[in-house]
């Protein structure tokens, strides 16, 4: 249980670092501090599809406001080319009834990004700079950003696109354009069983692998009191013990580290994949379907595309605390029956099963900050996918339960005879 609070720490601040984004710029600060508009790319360096973000900061005393100037991209892009800057230019079909123009107050920083016009500027590789446009005293000035680089991807961007975030982002696609009003809900509740049953069998192997190791638990601890001291004995003791009952110490993390790279694709095609610039994504029998026409308004009550940080939170945790009690179930009633036996035992109290059950409190937690963190889309395939986890560990509780009665049962026989 130890080892799986550690990967789970590990898996959510994983989570946060790879959500909050890598990229860097180490002039930032040099570059926002020049003119009255300070103007900087917050890296130097992007790869073919990532996304585009330019950081604006007021150096005046008045506000500055910039005008939406939608469908059109926010400001003015160069391209170097032929030894000159090129100014390039994107009208794609969005809606523009929710952009407004924006206005920055004195000393305030303010980011924008291309999410809705970057394949269609950055698609080719070379030398960028951004340009504002600001009316001052002497005229129209135009304030222009550091030089930025658009490279190729990396292999393992080539892999990951390839081969796990497009096939999640076409399913997912091919899903809205059968559910009724293209509804990004439906589509997600639908793809999150579609994956949990695809993983069904691994997953499955993994709780009863949990199940066999809290079975297991007694004889490892009449190990540890036996070789008290000796953790290399321990060790090899412990470890022959998982062999001579064909069980995988690691197989109970299983279900957390499949998750992963799906929750990490998710998360990108709900917050940044679902506008009309990346039409280009979609495999060729779904080229037609017109991405503006997705509903991520959930039955009125959540914008999926959008950050929650109350009721979706809130019933994640509770569906994943619900879970871990569910997986603890046979663990804790067995610590109760050893405990009434032995008062002493009840009153030291045991160091895994102390893990355990603050695992069972600080897990729902850590979720729910999660949750809180991301697209309300990400946390609607978390809590879908936790239900159907609570289904299959009721499924796993259920046969364990089955098949330890039978072996009482043949105990009992074997007895009285």
């Amino acid at each position: 249980m130890k080892r799986q609070f550690i990967l789970f720490g590990l898996f959510f601040i994983a989570l946060l670092l790879i959500f909050r984004g890598c990229n860097g710029n180490t002039d930032l600060e040099a570059n926002l501090a020049g003119g009255d508009l300070g103007i900087s790319m917050l890296s130097t360096e992007y790869k073919l599809d990532n996304l585009v973000t330019v950081r604006l900061r007021n150096n005046t005393s008045s506000d500055i406001k910039i005008e939406n100037d939608c469908p059109r991209e926010p400001l003015n892009v160069y391209r170097y080319n032929n030894g000159e800057w090129i100014q390039l230019e994107s009208e794609p079909k969005i809606a523009c009834n929710t952009t407004e123009s924006f206005v920055i107050k004195p000393g305030e920083d303010f980011n924008v990004d291309y999410k809705s016009w970057n394949h269609s500027l950055f698609h080719e590789i070379g030398r960028y700079k951004i340009g504002a446009n600001l009316i001052t005293e002497s005229g129209v000035q135009e304030f222009q950003s550091n030089e930025f680089t658009v490279g190729g991807k990396s292999w393992f961007g080539y892999v990951w696109g390839t081969f796990l975030y497009q096939p999640i982002y076409n399913s997912l696609i091919y899903l809205v354009s059968i559910v009724p009003n293209y509804n990004l809900g439906i589509a997600i509740i639908l793809l999150t069983i579609i994956l949990r049953s695809i993983l069904f069998i691994p997953s499955q192997r993994g709780l009863e692998s949990q199940r066999k190791l809290q079975d297991l638990q007694p004889r490892i601890k009449k190990i540890q009191e036996k070789f008290k001291g000796n953790q290399e004995k321990i060790a090899q003791e412990t470890f022959a013990l998982y062999k001579e009952y064909k069980v995988n110490p690691f197989g109970s993390c299983l279900p957390l580290l499949i998750q992963l790279p799906i929750l990490i694709a998710l998360f990108y095609v709900i917050s940044s994949g679902l506008n009309p610039d990346n039409v280009y994504m979609l495999y060729e029998p779904l080229k037609g379907f017109d991405l503006s026409l997705i509903d991520s308004n959930f039955f009125g009550l959540l914008n999926l595309q959008k950050i929650d940080i109350f009721v979706l939170p809130l019933i994640v945790a509770g569906l994943q605390f619900f879970q871990m009690k569910l997986s603890m179930a046979k663990k804790n009633k067995e610590k109760a029956e050893e405990n009434n036996k032995d008062d002493k035992k009840k009153k030291t109290g045991d160091e895994m099963q102390m893990a355990s059950q603050m695992m069972v409190y600080v897990m729902p937690v850590m979720i729910a900050l999660f949750t809180a963190s991301v697209p309300s889309g990400v946390g609607l395939y978390w809590g879908t996918s936790t239900a159907f986890g609570i289904l299959q560990q009721l499924y796993v509780n259920k046969k364990v339960a089955s098949k330890h009665q039978k072996n009482e049962a043949q105990v009992r026989v074997i007895e009285k005879k």
